[in-house]
């Protein structure tokens, strides 16, 4: 969308040993995302693969680490969205998406999904769901996402991008 610019982070891995640390910047990929990368975005999308039906531990230990934006009130008012993938046909996509909406929720941020009057969200034989943008991996962990997939996503960034350029 014109005037949408994204701004790509990811989150540290977590680890059993309690004395792991990460570097401060990761060799490679995305730079690490930091509270201030949440208070300075005008919406955010959250990503995660599936994990027996729950985001990500990583993601799910940053979000828990956001609690001194929730209490002001930081996050509030932004548009959100998730997406994510998974193996298998029912590898629990949709779960996924609400634990990740769950704690965007209580930041007050406006949760976007995809509505039904997209046409490729009856049609999609893959991923894609009302919650989110989803991508079925299949046990081989094909990378490429089909086209009802790619729309799909590209409908969920612009629809973020429009309300977010509303709120403005």
């Amino acid at each position: 969308m014109p005037g949408a610019q994204a701004v790509l982070r990811t989150v540290p891995p977590v680890s059993a040993t309690s004395e792991a640390t990460s570097p401060a910047v990761p060799d490679r990929g995305p730079p690490y995302a930091t509270l201030e990368d949440l208070i300075g975005c005008d919406a955010l999308i959250l990503g995660s693969p599936t994990r027996f039906g729950n985001m990500a531990a990583p993601l799910k230990y940053f979000l828990d680490g956001t609690s001194g934006l929730w209490l002001p009130g930081k996050l509030a008012g932004k548009p959100a969205a998730a997406f994510t993938s998974a193996s298998t046909q029912h590898g629990g996509q949709e779960s996924t998406l609400l634990s990740m909406m769950l704690p965007l929720i209580h930041h007050g941020m406006l949760f976007v999904g995809i509505p039904f009057t997209e046409a490729a969200l009856n049609e999609t034989t893959s991923g894609g769901t009302p919650y989110g943008a989803s991508h079925l991996a299949q046990e081989s962990g094909v990378p490429e996402l089909t086209g009802h997939e790619t729309k799909l996503a590209r409908v969920l960034g612009r629809r973020v991008a429009e309300i977010a350029a509303k709120l403005a």
